[in-house]
């Protein structure tokens, strides 16, 4: 995709894209690439069809994942671990402020789900997938539950839903191939945010962005792959949100903390990792899954982390954490690593829709792309921070 123009302003460098329908401005610096969107005050909506939003597609890479047993892969994880101090920055908490706004009508039926026992597939990596709701309730209104959210966008003049989540007052991180197309320097648009979405209501109101960041590796195709545009080592990317009345999103919900290079993982590169989404193939996309699995690290799949999981499609960009939810009162004296509470340190970037496999993958978190893309968003938009 050519430019058709080019300035260099403030160490920046400006150019403009055409994506077939509108034009969109950007800036690059150093190995970032921000899209800039253009009057969000106005926006509203507008563009986005919530009733009839599908799933964009989850991508799935043709090759099979190593396993976790790798001896190879464990020394390895080894000498990454001693050349890397893992880093967090801590979430907030918010006020719980909420302002419902319905959205589409209600689709689904709140019934008893029925039980099922701990999954696994081919691959033997046990996990579970359930609701995040208890019957008859709003969990998903509540903290740690409540930053995160459902991601409409507009792609082709269609709207798409991914999963997203907050990892500041007005960001959101979510993967990159829900905002952009790999190797394509074009950006999708119209980027509207639903915290704790449930079942067509915006229980903290609706959010547009005014910017997404994302690395230009990603944008022009040269960022390290596996499979080229699928099992990648930075699908991961930054939406900062439109304040409304001054105040931000996380205000009202609070945010995540989010970790880099390694934190939350044993020396074997393995953690236990929930995930957080919105697919559609459950529950209709309606209401917020839960998935809890060991993950391990695949140094053969771009150091992606890799994951039991019976999500699927509009699940892409959802949270992973380490030490999800409210920490108990503890008696006496107990300590541990990585112990801080409510950590994203990957989003969903690619899964299996073989459902003999059910195994999903996500970018590490790493120096050089959460904390680089957290850095330019929040030095752009200090207030959003």
């Amino acid at each position: 995709m050519n430019p058709v123009t080019r300035s260099v302003v403030l160490g920046f460098l400006f150019f403009v894209v055409n994506t077939g329908a509108l034009a969109q401005q950007t800036r690059t610096q150093a190995t970032t690439t921000q899209l800039l969107i253009p009057s969000p005050a106005t926006q509203g909506n507008a563009g986005v069809d919530f009733g009839n939003a599908q799933a964009l597609p989850m991508p799935t890479p043709v090759l099979s994942p190593p396993t976790s047993d790798d001896a190879v892969l464990q020394a390895r994880n080894a000498r990454i671990g001693a050349r890397r101090t893992p880093g967090h920055a801590p979430g907030g908490v918010g006020n719980g402020r909420r302002t419902p706004v319905r959205l589409v009508s209600p689709a689904i039926a709140n019934q008893q789900a029925q039980v099922a026992p701990q999954e696994f597939a081919l691959s033997s990596q046990p996990f579970t997938t359930n609701r995040v709701n208890a019957e008859g309730d709003d969990t998903q209104s509540y903290f740690a539950f409540r930053p995160t959210g459902k991601l409409f966008f507009n792609k082709t003049g269609l709207t798409y839903v991914c999963s997203a989540s907050l990892i500041k007052p007005g960001l959101v991180v979510t993967a990159a191939h829900c905002v952009a197309d790999f190797g394509h320097r074009q950006f999708y648009s119209n980027w509207v945010f639903v915290p704790a979405y449930d079942n067509g209501t915006a229980p903290f109101g609706s959010w547009t962005a005014v910017s997404a960041t994302v690395l230009t590796s990603y944008l022009d195709g040269t960022d390290a792959c596996a499979v080229s545009g699928i099992v990648c080592e930075d699908d991961v990317a930054v939406l900062t949100l439109q304040s409304q009345n001054g105040e931000y999103a996380g205000s009202r919900t609070g945010w995540y903390g989010y970790a880099w290079d390694g934190y939350g993982f044993n020396a074997s590169g393995q953690a236990l990792i929930t995930q957080l989404g919105y697919p559609v193939a459950l529950d209709g996309g309606g209401l917020m899954q839960r998935n809890d699995s060991q993950g391990y690290t695949a140094s053969g799949f771009s150091n992606n982390t890799i994951i039991g999981s019976l999500m699927t499609g509009g699940s892409s960009g959802g949270p992973w954490h380490v030490n999800l939810g409210i920490q108990p009162a503890l008696s006496g004296i107990a300590s541990g690593q990585s112990a801080t509470r409510n950590t994203v340190i990957g989003v969903t970037s690619w899964g299996y829709t073989d459902t003999s496999l059910k195994q999903q993958g996500a970018s590490a978190f790493t120096s050089t792309n959460i904390a680089v893309l957290v850095n330019i968003a929040c030095t752009a938009t200090p207030e959003a921070c």
